[in-house]
């Protein structure tokens, strides 16, 4: 039978094309979705994928959720977190809000998704957990105090917690992209875009979500047994750890 793959923020994005890669690599994949019901249900028409909605910042709502997950498709053996929001400002103008929003969602989202699933996997001694960071989380950036501290929570979180299930079975990894072709970042500025920001990047160019997605396929396969705890970099050269 196969195994079942939860990608959160599984509809649009970065997360659409993660939900793609593991139902094309053999997985029956369940793309959770916080709020655009349209984008979801295209989504689910376009890719046969089943959609689920709720907000990963609320606990409760998060074992609600996986259970009915469960229940349609079986235990979940491998959760991607990729669901994650920006509330980007400069810091003396940023509001406890916005501080907490995305700290909610991008930091203790991650706890609420894991902390379920986790019981579950002890017990089958199997378990991919696979986090979606990022190169603001490594290198900081300017107008995302909020966002850089909770993607580098998401790295300390990492390590920690795949200490804990090396023994179960369980890897627990980080992936941290760099600036990936998504409808976000194609909605910056085309000057901004071709004169601050690809000229960092040494390969010359953005990254795809596909390639994000091939990282997150082979992490979650069981050729990757003996890699936990570490983040894979996916950025084009634009940052060395």
């Amino acid at each position: 039978m196969a195994r079942v793959a939860l990608v959160t923020g599984g509809t649009r994005g970065i997360g659409a094309a993660i939900s793609v890669a593991l139902r094309d690599a053999g997985y029956q994949v369940a793309a959770n979705y916080a709020g655009n019901d349209a984008a979801a249900e295209a989504f689910s028409a376009d890719t046969g994928i089943k959609t689920y909605k709720w907000s990963v910042a609320d606990y409760d709502a998060c074992a609600d959720g996986i259970a009915r997950v469960e229940a349609d498709l079986g235990p979940v053996d491998v959760l991607v977190n990729n669901a994650g929001i920006t509330r980007d400002a400069m810091f003396h103008k940023m509001t406890p809000q916005q501080w907490k929003e995305v700290i909610d969602t991008n930091l203790t989202g991650v706890f609420n998704m894991t902390h379920p699933v986790w019981p579950g996997m002890r017990d089958r001694k199997f378990g991919r957990i696979i986090t979606i960071s990022s190169i603001n989380g490594q290198k900081g950036q300017a107008g995302q105090v909020n966002y850089s501290a909770a993607k580098a929570g998401d790295l300390g979180l990492t390590k920690a917690l795949a200490q804990e299930g090396a023994r179960a079975g369980i890897t627990v990894n980080a992936i941290c992209p760099g600036y990936i072709a998504t409808e976000m970042v194609r909605a910056i500025d085309e000057k901004v875009l071709n004169e601050r920001i690809i000229p960092q990047i040494p390969v010359g160019r953005l990254g795809e979500p596909e390639e994000i997605a091939r990282c997150v396929v082979f992490l979650a396969s069981e050729d990757a047994g003996f890699i936990t705890g570490a983040t894979l970099s996916a950025n084009g050269g634009q940052f060395f750890v």
